[in-house]
């Protein structure tokens, strides 16, 4: 069973995952966390981590998978936390998106630098990553 934790994709992964018939199969849940409130409220993401590292962070991506790991009844859990656009700066560009990816007692995080593609393109990109490191997983 799968479960997502979406920021700047509000969602596209958990629709991209149910768009088969049957999908019920193999996807429990998925959580939309845009606010940093959310994030805490919902997947137990810590206020320090925040604090510390911003919410576009490898720490966050890791804290939200977990929590939609330890929140459903799933053995994967993927989250994604970014800067979809416009904007960003320089310490956080526009196009940089932070991944989690969360198994019984792993976490793998990685930062992909899409680039300044566009609000529209860097969710797309986000989506069909975060799709990729769920096949490499299973």
């Amino acid at each position: 069973m799968l479960s997502c934790a979406e920021s700047c994709t509000g969602g596209m992964i958990a629709a991209a995952l149910t768009e088969l018939s049957g999908s019920s199969a193999v996807f429990d849940r998925g959580f939309v966390t845009y606010t940093n409130a959310a994030k805490m409220q919902m997947l137990g993401v810590l206020q320090p981590t925040l604090d510390a590292f911003g919410a576009v962070s490898e720490q966050v991506a890791a804290e939200m998978a977990k929590g939609a790991l330890e929140r459903s009844t799933a053995q994967i859990a993927i989250s994604v936390t970014g800067i979809a656009g416009p904007g960003g700066s320089d310490h956080k560009p526009e196009g940089r998106v932070c991944f989690g990816l969360a198994r019984a007692g792993k976490v793998h995080v990685e930062t992909i630098e899409f680039g300044p593609l566009g609000r529209d393109a860097v969710r797309q990109a986000t989506r069909d990553h975060a799709l990729m490191l769920i096949l490499a997983a299973l």
